[in-house]
């Protein structure tokens, strides 16, 4: 994930139809244009993630590593609206099994540069489809590389993963039914920012304000929707407050380097501050958060008005120390992605 660096590092280790978010708007890859947005259009080629069956064992999810773009610690700390570093926040451990206690996260797979990695990420609601959502927030980090990179491959979601919380002897053993307890969702749409494809960078800290996805996934053996299976699906709250009117956050995931193993469920939750790494970007959320790579593209959690928890960002970059997280604040650019990807086209 991004979150230990102040770059993006969300997965331990670094297709069809496919849609981009692009500034103000969204665009598709088969969408007419010119200029600027068509040489962004023929760099980017379309997503394109085929099933492949049986690819991922719970061997091969057990040895995928976490994907980290780290940052200097102090980065960007006399930059725009900065807060001071906040002191850390040990993650503590989830309530097991993961179906009850946070039946809307779990844990994303792709294969990148670098072979079998894994994120984070959270079942979200979907507007036009109430009750029957199939989608899935993440970091941008998790699905592209990136500027000069592409879409991973073999990205998938598993609902709930290791559910039981199994660990050592006990994990290696574990067939699928207690890794994959919902099954595993690949994702056949995907959508991230514009910031993201053309700015992101595996370390320092670059597009983090745009390092946010959504993946629409399905399941080759059931018809029935992400939602309707697992029971959960969060609202996202875009446009939140400004940060010092929101008086804690909590972020979860699955971290997987060292001193974790990307095999249980932690939380961390923090009153959050501001990060700015450019002027000329919204400040990042900042909590304090011993997670490590492999939590990236967790979702964040915030208590509305009326009092119902919502999404309000995602672990998108840390210090190489491990001592705090930061992810995006969601606004009308991740909006326009969201709802691209929930309408299975640009947005209007």
């Amino acid at each position: 994930m991004n979150v230990h660096s102040t770059g993006p590092w969300g997965a331990v280790r670094p297709g069809a139809l496919a849609v981009l978010l692009i500034a103000l708007g969204v665009l598709t890859v088969t969408t007419a244009c010119s200029g600027p947005v068509d040489t962004l259009r023929r760099a980017v080629p379309g997503f394109s993630n085929p099933v492949v069956p049986g690819l991922w064992t719970p061997q091969r999810m057990a040895e995928a590593a976490g994907y980290d773009t780290p940052v200097a610690d102090g980065l960007g700390a006399d930059l725009g609206e900065t807060d001071p570093e906040p002191a850390p926040v040990r993650a503590a451990a989830e309530r097991t099994p993961y179906r009850a206690s946070a039946p809307a996260l779990g844990k994303v797979f792709f294969d990148g540069p670098d072979g079998p990695s894994v994120c984070s990420g959270t079942a979200v609601e979907d507007p036009d489809r109430p009750g029957r959502s199939s989608l899935v927030w993440t970091a941008g980090h998790c699905v592209h590389g990136g500027a000069g990179g592409t879409w991973h491959r073999n990205i998938v979601f598993v609902p709930s993963y290791n559910d039981r919380g199994l660990t050592g002897a006990s994990r290696r053993a574990a067939g699928a039914a207690d890794v994959a307890p919902l099954g595993t969702w690949w994702a056949d749409r995907a959508g991230t920012s514009e910031q993201w494809l053309v700015e992101g960078a595996a370390t320092g800290g670059a597009g983090a304000s745009g390092d946010f996805a959504v993946l629409h996934v399905a399941r080759q053996d059931t018809r029935s929707s992400l939602q309707e299976v697992t029971g959960a699906a969060v609202p996202v709250w875009f446009d939140a407050p400004p940060t010092p009117a929101i008086p804690a956050m909590k972020a979860w995931g699955y971290p997987a380097a060292a001193p974790f193993d990307g095999q249980r469920m932690f939380a961390c939750q923090d009153r959050p501050g501001r990060l700015s790494l450019r002027r000329d970007r919204p400040s990042l959320y900042r909590i304090g958060c011993t997670m490590t790579g492999g939590s990236s593209g967790g979702g964040w959690f915030a208590q509305r008005p009326d009092g119902t928890l919502a999404l309000v960002s995602n672990t998108s970059i840390g210090p190489a120390s491990s001592t705090w997280l930061a992810g995006p604040r969601l606004g009308g650019k991740a909006r326009a992605v969201y709802a691209s990807i929930a309408k299975d086209g640009p947005a209007a």
